[in-house]
Parts: C-alpha cells; structure tokens; sequence
C-alpha cells in the first residue's frame, strides 16, 4: 500500500518517489496496477446522466414559494372568472396572468442555469486524455488508457500531450516544460514549470513543479509520477464544486431570494425610550 502525500508539490523528487512507491527504472508492475486500482479506482471523472427537459421543467415548480404563488394565480383566476363583472372585463385576469408570466419566467431562467450546469460537467469529461505513454513492467508501454492510471505510476508527457493525471514532475528531458492551465486557473500565458519544491499551503498557480489532468503541454517534455487521478485531481474538485452547486435545493431564482429574505430578516429598530415630562 502506498503512503501517498498530501502535498507532493512540497517534497523533493527522491522523497516523492518514495512515498508513491514509483520505480523510475521499471514502472508499477501489473499486481501492483491491480491492487492500486482497487483501492483508488479508475482514472475518470464520475458519470451522470442527464436530465431530461421535463424533469428540468417540473423542478423549477417544487419550491413551496412558487406552488404558494401558483395557487395564488389559479385562485385569481376563478375568482375573476365568476366575480368580474362587464365593466372590468380582461382587466380582471391582468394580476393572475402577471403571476403567472413570472413564474413561467423564473422557469425558463432556472432551465437554462440547469442546462448550463450540465454542459459544464460534459466539458470537464471531455478534457481527459484518451491514451498516454506510461513506464510498465520495465517497458515504456505508448498507449496505455489514461483510465488505468493508478498514483505512483511514471509517466511520459511530451508537447502536444494532454496531461492525463495530476502529476509531479521528477525528470525534465527538454531544458524547460510549459503548460497551459487556462482550463483551471483562466491564465491566458502558459506555465514555465520546474523540478524545486514550493511552499505547502501555495496555491493551484504557485504549484510549478506540478502539472494537473486536462492542461495541455505546450513546450518541452517531462517525466512525472501521478499523484492524483478521478475526482482528487484538481479538475475533479472542481466537477464535484458543479455538481453540488447544481444539486443545491434552492434551484430557482425565485426560491433564492425567498430563503435569502427569510435567514436574514429586516431587524426593527428599538423603540427609544418614553421622554420624562419635565414640570
């Protein structure tokens, strides 16, 4: 069993070799790929199907606020109906239908934030790499699924590459290595990384002797041991960060501000006290 670090950025190249049990002479062997796996899982991001536009719809009505408003507008409207007489006419349905377009509204805005969620997730799966060159069984194996990646395996990144798993770089083959981390950071210019340690509590950008899964190398070649694969690479947190900010229970607009209005009440002022009539 490995020991993995929870900042391999924060150690050295032998003391990360070390503690991720890599062999950088002959790689994981296939046992030691089986037992990994096992414990870690495979190298992807988690699947979710998604929800149907019907679905989508009918969410964006169960929210006490909107159902509370909804029976509102079906009660306006019976009431203006059977009591509206000839002088109010279709004035009578103006409030009922001004709820109800506001509602309808909310809906449409609610769905689109859905959907937006949704495609946000797909363009996370997409920017995994589909193969990468991987040092197995004393081989350098050129087209291992980077779904098979475990931590400790050593792996090949050259320009052109998608990084395929969160990785720490332990060997430079070209004098320098960069990579473009917009996808994560939203960094226009690309990364020039290193082999030295940095500070452990820096942030994803201060990481320079690490390259993270979906970043693209744009210049230079490196050898790297992974340390993080699934939903504990970078780009996993931030999956999981959508998935729980799509499945929050406040999902409409409406309901937002509802529950904002209802945990933070207006505080009435205190009274000041009686004056005292002078004689």
């Amino acid at each position: 069993m490995i020991a993995t670090q929870a900042a391999p950025w924060a150690e050295n190249v032998e003391q990360v070799v070390k503690s991720y049990g890599a062999d950088l002479t002959k790689g994981l062997t296939d046992a030691q790929v089986t037992k990994l796996r096992a414990e870690h899982g495979t190298n992807e991001l988690d699947k979710e199907e998604g929800t149907p536009l019907w679905k989508l719809v009918l969410q964006q009505f169960d929210d006490l606020l909107v159902k509370i408003l909804l029976g509102a507008a079906m009660l306006s409207f019976v009431l203006a109906f059977f009591e509206g007489g000839e002088e109010e006419g279709l004035q009578a349905f103006v409030e009922p239908a001004v709820i109800l377009l506001i509602l309808v509204l909310n809906a449409v805005v609610g769905v689109w934030q859905e959907h937006n969620a949704e495609n946000a997730l797909d363009a996370l799966k997409e920017m995994q790499q589909t193969t990468t060159r991987v040092l197995r069984n004393g081989e350098l194996v050129p087209d291992v699924p980077a779904t098979d990646l475990v931590p400790g395996d050593v792996v090949d990144v050259r320009v052109g590459d998608k990084v395929p798993a969160d990785v720490r770089i332990i060997k430079l083959k070209t004098t320098t290595i960069k990579t473009d981390e917009g996808a994560l950071t939203g960094e226009s210019e690309t990364v020039l990384k290193q082999l030295e340690t940095v500070e452990k509590d820096v942030r994803i950008q201060g990481k320079l002797n690490m390259m993270f899964s979906g970043t693209t190398v744009s210049n230079g070649g490196a050898l790297a041991v992974v340390t993080a694969t699934g939903m504990r690479t970078e780009i996993g947190k931030i999956q999981a960060n959508v998935t729980e900010a799509k499945a929050d229970e406040e999902k409409t607009p409406l309901g937002q501000k509802a529950r904002a209005s209802a945990h933070h009440p207006r505080r009435t002022p205190p009274r000041s006290p009686c004056p005292i009539a002078l004689p």
